[in-house]
C-alpha cells in the first residue's frame, strides 16, 4: 500500500531508465514514458545508449492490445557484475551478482575478526579472484567490491571499519588497502543497511515506499529504504535497533548502555540463557568446555526447539517478544509498510520469530487500520547482506541517486549581498 505518488530522484535520465527496467523486470519504451514522465525523444535516446553499451535488450513483443505490439525491453543480466563481501563476527561470505541482482558464485569462510587486518585483505583478494575465474567472467565487467560489516562504521575519510569484534582495525584503511589489493573500486556499508538494499535491488520489495530490513547475525540491525533510497544517518549508522532500550535496568551492553534490545533477546543473550539451564544445555548440545561461536550455539538451540525440546521454543518465543516490539517501534517511527526478516540467525530461526513479529503488528501497530505491515521472512536470508554489498557497487555505478542539496551552515554567506541603489 502507498499513499501519495513518491519518486526516488536519480542522478540523470539514463540512471532513472535503467533503474526502472531493472525494477520492471520487462517494460516497453510506451511504459517507461509514462512512468518517468520524460518525452518520447529522451527515452528513444536513453534506451538507444543503453542497448549500444550492452546493460539493455530487447526480448520480443507484447501481446496485442488493439494497436501496434510494443517492444520489450529488459537488462542484460551478463552485462556487468559486483562483489559483495559480508565481514561478520563469525564468518565472511563472498558473493558475485550480476546485474540483475542474482548470485552467480558463493563462498563462505570461517571469521576474519581476530586476524591481522593486512592478512585479511589478502584473504579477501584471493575469494574475490577466485568467484570471477570460477565462473569465467571477464574482469572488465566487474563494477567493483562492496564490503560490509556490522556497526558502527567510522565517519572518516578511510571509512575504517570498527565494529565491536575488530577493533584491532580501528586505524587501518581497510577501502584503500583493498582496492590496491584487488585493483577494484571497493565501498564499504553496514550490513543491515545493505541487506534492505539488497531485498530491494533484487525486486523482491517492488515499489513499496517504506521498507525495513530487520537484521539479525551475532547482533540485531535495521537498513532503511525510503522511495528506494537508504537512509544511513550523517554517520552511516541508522537504523541500530540492536541498541534501543526495553529494560532500564536490564543487562549491561557493550555499546555502554543498559537492556539494549541485542543484551536483552539477541543470539548472544539466547546462549547465554540456555547454558544458564544445565538440562537444556545437554539436550542442545551446549556442554562443550570450550566455548563455541555464538552462531553455532544459536543453530543449536533452535534446532533443539524444532525437534519439540519445550525450554528451548520458550527461549525463542521470548527473544521473539522482545523482537517485535521493538520492530513495532521502529514501524511507528518511519510508518513501515514491509519489514522483511533477513540475516544468519533468521535463516536459522525464522519460523519461530515469524509469527510473533507479524502477530505484534497485527495487535499494535500505531497506523493498523491505515495500512498493514507486510512482514516477510528473506528468501536470501543467509546471504542478504553479502548480496547487498554488491546491488550497492551496481546501483552506484549504474543508477547513482542525486544527492540532496544541503543548506549552508552559514545562509548569510551563501548569498552575496545585493547592491541597492542609494536614495539620495
Amino acid at each position: 500500500m502507498s499513499g501519495s505518488p513518491r519518486a526516488t530522484v536519480h542522478a540523470s535520465s539514463k540512471a532513472a531508465v535503467l533503474d526502472l527496467i531493472r525494477a520492471a523486470g520487462t517494460i516497453s519504451r510506451v511504459g517507461l514514458i509514462n512512468a518517468t514522465g520524460l518525452t518520447g525523444g529522451t527515452i528513444s535516446t536513453v534506451v538507444r545508449n543503453l542497448i549500444d553499451e550492452g546493460l539493455v535488450v530487447e526480448i520480443g513483443l507484447a501481446e496485442s492490445t488493439g494497436g501496434k505490439r510494443r517492444v520489450l525491453l529488459q537488462l542484460e543480466h551478463s552485462a556487468r557484475y559486483a562483489v559483495g563481501v559480508h565481514l561478520d563476527h563469525t564468518n565472511v561470505t563472498y558473493v558475485l551478482v550480476n546485474l540483475g541482482g542474482s548470485v552467480v558464485a558463493r563462498i563462505s569462510r570461517s571469521s576474519a575478526g581476530i586476524e591481522d587486518p593486512s592478512l585479511v585483505v589478502s584473504r579477501i583478494t584471493r575469494a574475490a579472484d577466485s568467484l570471477i575465474e570460477s565462473v569465467g567472467v571477464d574482469r572488465d565487467r566487474v563494477l567493483g567490491l562492496g564490503l560490509v560489516s556490522p556497526g558502527p562504521l567510522a565517519p572518516t575519510a578511510d571509512m575504517r571499519l570498527t565494529p565491536p569484534a575488530m577493533r584491532r582495525w580501528e586505524d587501518f584503511a581497510f577501502d584503500r588497502a583493498l582496492e590496491k589489493s584487488t585493483g577494484l573500486p571497493v565501498i564499504l556499508d553496514n550490513d543491515a543497511t545493505a541487506a534492505a538494499l539488497g531485498e530491494h535491488w533484487s525486486g523482491s520489495v517492488g515499489a513499496t515506499s517504506t521498507v525495513a530490513a530487520l537484521y539479525m547475525g551475532t547482533g540485531i540491525g535495521a537498513g532503511i529504504l525510503l522511495n528506494g533510497i537508504p537512509y544511513r544517518g550523517p554517520s552511516g549508522n541508522a537504523g541500530e535497533i540492536g541498541h534501543t532500550c526495553l529494560a532500564i535496568d536490564g543487562p549491561d551492553c557493550w555499546c555502554g548502555a543498559k537492556g539494549c534490545l541485542e543484551a536483552v533477546a539477541g543470539p548472544a543473550a539466547v546462549v547465554a540463557q540456555a547454558r544458564a539451564d544445565r538440562g537444556l544445555a545437554r539436550a542442545a548440545g551446549l556442554t562443550s568446555k570450550a566455548r563455541a561461536p555464538v552462531a553455532t550455539d544459536f543453530a543449536a538451540i533452535s534446532r533443539a526447539a524444532r525437534r519439540g525440546d519445550a525450554r528451548a521454543s520458550a527461549l525463542l518465543e521470548r527473544s521473539a517478544r522482545y523482537i517485535a516490539v521493538a520492530a513495532r517501534g521502529l514501524a511507528n517511527v518511519v510508518d513501515l509498510e514491509v519489514l522483511v526478516l533477513t540475516g544468519n540467525s533468521f535463516a536459522i530461526a525464522g519460523s519461530a520469530y515469524l509469527p510473533v513479529v507479524r502477530a505484534e503488528m497485527e495487535r499494535a501497530f500505531f497506523a493498523r487500520s491505515a495500512h498493514p505491515v507486510e512482514v516477510r521472512l528473506s528468501n536470501t536470508a543467509a546471504t542478504a547482506p553479502a548480496v547487498g554489498a554488491a546491488a550497492i557497487v551496481l546501483q552506484s555505478e549504474l543508477a547513482p541517486l542525486r544527492e540532496r542539496v544541503a543548506l549552508p551552515e552559514n545562509l548569510a554567506a551563501a548569498e552575496p549581498p545585493v547592491l541597492r541603489p542609494s536614495s539620495a
